[in-house]
């Protein structure tokens, strides 16, 4: 955005503080060059992304199957967000708030958001379906903890209930985003990092990458949970992870922030 731009829009003379226009400039930049990363990018980046929450995954059956608290796992789970931010890797849930604004702001088309969500969640799952694999193998002491853990998704029934779990399991990752590009400090991003592990974790809220890398390693382990009941879950959550994400979180940060996005979007027209 330009600095003319940015004294018509705030810079403390609008209605808009300046750290929140600096925020929004963050955003749109940051989307914009997610939505035109070549699909290899893409693709890479997401099984970095898988990589990297299983072993959060990993931490939370260590803590589940030790003291049985979801509450404590959900903290050690933290671990895989943080390494995502510090290895730069990429969960889909990720790519609601930055990519949409960039595209809002015309800086980027929905064809090139639907290869990024589509890429990043296929890649996240694949990474995460051979990372679940090999936990599942070198501790099989943890089929009961894995057992449990998928049963609470792939059982749940269609309601209400479970509508609310995936829309603020969505929610809390897109929020997640917004509170890392709210802040330049390293320090304050992996304490961000490691509050949404909890809530999102600790809570048992349904999201669609964390919790099918749980039922993968469920069915790794010889459980009685197939891939048939993954992808009836699935289906479901993801969705609502989309409706959380863009709805509660990214919709609203827009319309706060509506005269940054008139002034971008006339700007990259011209």
């Amino acid at each position: 955005m330009s600095e003319e731009a940015r004294r018509n829009d705030g810079d403390n003379e609008g209605p808009l503080e300046e750290e929140l226009e600096e925020s929004f400039d963050a955003v749109v930049t940051e989307g914009g060059e997610r939505l035109h990363r070549t699909v290899r990018t893409v693709l890479i980046t997401g099984l970095f992304g898988g990589l990297e929450v299983a072993l959060g995954v990993m931490a939370y059956l260590a803590v589940l199957d030790e003291t049985g608290s979801h509450l404590l796992a959900g903290l050690a789970f933290g671990i895989g967000l943080v390494a995502i931010y510090l290895a730069h890797g990429e969960l889909f849930t990720e790519d609601f708030l930055m990519p949409i604004a960039a595209i809002v702001a015309r800086n980027g088309t929905p064809a090139q958001l639907a290869k990024l969500w589509v890429g990043t969640l296929l890649a996240n799952l694949l990474g995460g379906w051979f990372v679940m694999w090999l936990i599942a193998h070198a501790f099989p002491q943890w089929l009961e903890v894995l057992s449990e853990s998928a049963h609470h998704f792939v059982y749940a029934p269609l309601d209400l209930q479970s509508i609310c779990l995936a829309v603020l399991g969505g929610s809390t990752m897109t929020l997640l985003t917004r509170m890392q590009q709210g802040t330049e400090s390293d320090v304050a991003r992996i304490i961000a990092a490691m509050a949404a592990g909890f809530l999102l974790a600790g809570l048992q809220l349904f999201h669609s990458v964390l919790d099918s890398l749980l039922i993968f390693g469920a069915i790794h382990a010889g459980a009685d949970v197939s891939y048939r009941d993954w992808i009836e879950w699935f289906g479901y959550t993801v969705l609502f992870n989309i409706i959380g994400g863009v709805v509660l979180v990214t919709a609203l940060r827009l319309v706060r922030t509506k005269e940054l996005v008139k002034s971008e979007r006339d700007q990259n027209s011209e």
